[in-house]
């Protein structure tokens, strides 16, 4: 990393976020936003609910790490193994998560169809699950390409889903029901 980069996240580190706001280091860049629609919230509370609590830990405001990036991303959920990382921290290692998930809004709809998909394909997560309540669609993204060193990660494999429709995550061994996931007003 530069100097730049380390001021940044200095002064990341040290932000005082208003409250009903996240913020969020995006290569480099602070991000902020404001709080989410309730329909969001009941979105990833659906999802977390449907992962089998026993082998997995599924959270929200967990703050991401990406090997050698300026970014701590902070997914709307976070999931991994039971047992994969030391559970105390303000950062979990982006190869110790098995699926992130973003619920996109009206003014993320960019970072979360194109950067964050690049970034977490670049940390080695393993799923990246999209969920759209603007189209109505859940876009599953798995299947990492593994490049000789002439290009960056990325995601192979894509499926679409409408709401309403089951969601296999392999990954973490469920089929998801989105019967409950409504678009936004």
């Amino acid at each position: 990393m530069t100097a730049i980069d380390d001021r940044v996240i200095g002064i990341f580190e040290n932000l005082e976020v208003p409250e009903g706001f996240k913020a969020e280091l995006i290569r480099g860049e602070i991000v902020m936003t404001a709080g989410p629609d309730m329909v969001h919230n009941l979105i990833v509370l659906a999802i977390q609910h449907q992962v089998p609590y026993g082998r997995w830990r599924a959270l929200t405001t967990q703050d991401l790490t990406v090997p050698g990036q300026a970014s701590e991303p902070q997914p709307d959920l976070v999931v991994f193994e039971r047992g994969v990382v030391e559970e105390h921290g303000r950062l979990l290692p982006s190869p110790a998560v098995t699926l992130v998930v973003e619920v996109v809004s009206r003014t993320s709809v960019d970072r979360d169809y194109r950067t964050k998909r690049e970034m977490y394909a670049e940390g080695m997560i393993p799923a990246y699950l999209i969920v759209d309540p603007i189209k109505g669609v859940c876009v599953l993204l798995t299947e990492l390409s593994r490049p000789s060193g002439t290009g960056p990660q990325g995601y192979m494999s894509e499926r679409t889903s409408k709401f309403g429709e089951p969601v296999p995550v392999d990954v973490l061994g469920i089929v998801l029901d989105t019967t409950d996931f409504r678009t936004y007003a």
